[in-house]
């Protein structure tokens, strides 16, 4: 057994649900758009290629093939999943959490991002 992640998630919702997708980006893929997880944290493993990582109140990151992500779900804004080679494929497991009948991500408006834009860290 590898251990790639240990956190301490800030809550799980009673009775959550969890949902495991795999996210496959093409070469220079910008990703989702920013989003957050509003009703529980989300885990990930990079399967291949390279993730442009990107949570409020973080400076951006590249994260590599089997290296792990999360993030804390609730109010935070997930700003980007890119790939971040345009000559490779990324591709990504995520496990997210979340309340039943809640949906597991939502689109923050371009309103929101102005009005939140001191929250957000820039530079690698």
């Amino acid at each position: 057994m590898t251990v790639v992640q240990e956190v301490t998630p800030p809550f799980i919702p009673a009775g959550a649900h969890a949902m495991t997708v795999v996210i496959d980006y093409p070469p220079g893929s910008a990703g989702a758009p920013p989003h957050r997880h509003p009703s529980g944290p989300a885990f990930g493993l990079v399967l291949e290629g390279e993730m442009l990582f990107e949570l409020e109140g973080q400076p951006p990151r590249v994260v590599r093939e089997g290296e792990a992500f999360w993030e804390p779900g609730g109010d935070v804004i997930h700003y980007s999943d890119a790939n971040n080679r345009d000559d490779l494929r990324c591709r990504f497991t995520v496990t997210m959490l979340c309340v039943p009948g809640e949906p597991m991500l939502v689109l923050v408006d371009d309103d929101e991002l102005l009005a939140r834009r001191h929250l957000r860290v820039r530079g690698a």
